[in-house]
């Protein structure tokens, strides 16, 4: 399945419904397709995208079109992620936030009990979000952050 294909099939898609936790999800799917047609890539990786649009089997009729395509959505973007080293928006943000909560939480729990939590949590998410955000500017300067959502 080419990329055009799966553009125009999802496309389709979006004229049969009017949920919109499907919409959103067919949306994902266009913009990042979209994205990676724009992309200098070459014919090599394009092929490889194609091969793995055609495994991911988008034009099975299932019960649950958004649990489906949500999973493949993920499915998806694991594979740009592992394949062609590229992420998405605030990747890296989202990861360091949510270690720098979980660290932020054993080391705040380790000197008081309520404020120290509370304090330790503040102060590993804005920890993590900043190095998070160092490293999400960097990616973008490689050229590796894939649009993921409409503006």
């Amino acid at each position: 399945m080419t990329i055009i294909n799966t553009i125009n099939f999802f496309e389709s898609l979006l004229t049969q419904t009017n949920k919109k936790s499907e919409i959103k999800v067919y949306k994902d799917f266009i913009t990042i397709l979209s994205n990676l047609k724009n992309r200098e890539l070459t014919d090599t990786q394009f092929r490889s995208i194609e091969e793995e649009l055609k495994t991911l089997d988008l034009q099975s009729n299932p019960e649950n079109r958004k649990r489906y395509f949500n999973k493949k959505l993920t499915a998806f973007k694991k594979y740009l992620k592992d394949e062609l080293s590229l992420i998405s928006e605030g990747y890296y943000t989202a990861i360091g936030m949510s270690l720098g909560m979980s660290f932020g939480v054993a080391i705040g729990a380790s000197f008081a009990e309520s404020t120290g939590i509370a304090l330790g949590i503040s102060l590993g998410m804005l920890i993590g979000m900043i190095i998070g955000r160092t490293k999400d500017t960097e990616a973008a300067k490689q050229g590796r952050v894939l649009k993921t959502k409409l503006k």
